[in-house]
């Protein structure tokens, strides 16, 4: 393994996804203090619907923004290594405008749409005026171009540190709420305004860069992006695939929500959190791999090489968080949220497969997208979240919260077994090329 870090690029990779997992680090603990402080401030029925509130904005969002990060990351950073700004300010100019009218579009559908399915995911009629209300934020929420202005720019560390913002003040803010013992309300303006003051930190971060680049001057919103070729086609297939992806986030804890109460959703949402976190490696190193990846030669064994050998990192890492987490899950769920939380263990020991499988595909979607070949993410996706609907129901009713869990590792097992034939496949005609 040491001659691994003789690889500039592979050095790279561990760079600036170490500034994200410092900052990882310091947003995990915060955002388990945030749901400690609710669950034991609210208690699991209220805890529930704060988490079917904020998972129903989650789902809106996931929906409708275009990753417009996305576009930057390879027109503009394409542009900017072939010495084209002009590039970097065109694909900018496009992932703004894709931003503001996704934004606006995902709020006047999500308010519209919410009485016929509040319902349905378990939100009680007297509480729509508080989704209503965290609805306003989608337009800076489903905004990814700052981001991308940062990555192409190669700052991680400022999207890294700007990504505390919101979790240190909620959990701030959450434990003041705690304190004074108060109502769901107040819990639901604390998550507001913690978003929007991360969501406006990051937009001031990405200008204050293009100022110093002096890059700021010429970027226009527009949704004719002539000068990048096939930019409204990538733009599509990235909105499906993570539109898509969203079945087993917000939208799988609705899902469980409507099929087994704010009660089910509460244990699914800890248990997935807690599972999350030994998939924050292969998160940052995902992050971090594509604006490296893009720049490369396919026909080379470079790309190849790094995709392995950041796999193979991500998973010594994420085994020693699965490990942690088995031995120490359930006593930390006690301590953290009560013991009226501890029904959230059983399906935790089941999600804890899904951090593992994680770990394999990460570099798996950034190649098939640095290939060109963006519906294969989005097919992969599509099967696997088939699979997750087909089978979600029929476990939750005979297995209750743990058939959830079984549901999304069902999903994750599908999505992973499809991308490794399609990246494999190309591997085979790029090489042999």
């Amino acid at each position: 393994m040491r001659h691994w870090f003789r690889d500039q690029h592979f050095r790279s990779l561990l760079k600036n996804s170490s500034y994200l997992a410092m900052s990882r680090g310091i947003a995990a603990v915060c955002s388990l203090a945030t749901l400690a402080f609710a669950g034991r401030g609210l208690g699991v029925m209220l805890f529930g619907t704060l988490i079917l509130i904020t998972s129903y904005v989650r789902a809106a969002s996931g929906i409708a923004k275009f990753q417009s990060w996305q576009l930057i990351v390879r027109y503009g950073g394409q542009g900017l290594a072939a010495g084209n700004p002009e590039q970097f300010k065109s694909s900018t100019g496009f992932a703004a405008a894709l931003d503001i009218v996704s934004g606006l579009i995902g709020m006047l559908l999500a308010v519209m749409i919410l009485p016929l399915v509040a319902g349905w995911v378990g939100i009680d009629r007297q509480y729509w005026w508080l989704a209503i209300l965290y609805c306003t934020l989608l337009p800076t929420m489903g905004a990814a171009s700052p981001n991308g202005v940062l990555r192409a720019l190669d700052r991680f560390d400022l999207i890294s540190w700007s990504g505390t913002l919101a979790p240190i003040m909620r959990a701030i803010l959450s434990g003041i709420a705690f304190l004074y013992d108060a109502p769901l309300a107040a819990y639901v303006a604390i998550w507001f305004v913690s978003d929007m003051a991360g969501d406006m930190y990051q937009w001031f971060l990405a200008w204050r860069e293009l100022r110093r680049h002096d890059l700021h001057v010429g970027i226009r919103p527009t949704l004719k992006p002539t000068t990048l070729p096939g930019a409204w086609k990538f733009a599509i297939q990235i909105n499906l695939a993570v539109g898509v992806q969203t079945v087993w986030g917000p939208i799988a804890r609705l899902a469980v929500g409507g099929l087994l109460g704010p009660t089910g959703a509460a244990f699914f949402r800890i248990a997935s959190s807690l599972a999350d976190s030994a998939q924050k490696p292969a998160d940052m190193l995902g992050k971090a791999f594509y604006p490296q990846v893009v720049r490369m030669d396919f026909t080379s064994k470079k790309p190849w090489n790094l995709m392995l050998r950041g796999s193979a990192f991500a998973m010594i890492v994420a085994v020693i968080a699965v490990i942690g987490l088995l031995l120490g899950g359930k006593p930390l769920i006690g301590a953290l949220f009560g013991k009226d939380f501890l029904g959230a263990y059983t399906p935790l020991l089941v999600l804890i497969l899904v951090p593992v499988l994680g770990v394999i595909s990460f570099p798996l979607g950034p190649m098939l997208y640095a290939l060109g070949r963006g519906g294969g993410p989005l097919k992969a996706k599509i099967i696997a979240s088939a699979v997750f609907f087909a089978v979600l129901a029929p476990l939750c009713w005979r297995f209750g919260v743990v058939g959830a869990a079984v549901a999304l590792v069902l999903a994750t097992a599908v999505n992973l077994a499809i991308m490794l034939m399609l990246v494999f496949g190309e591997y085979r005609q790029v090489r042999k090329g």
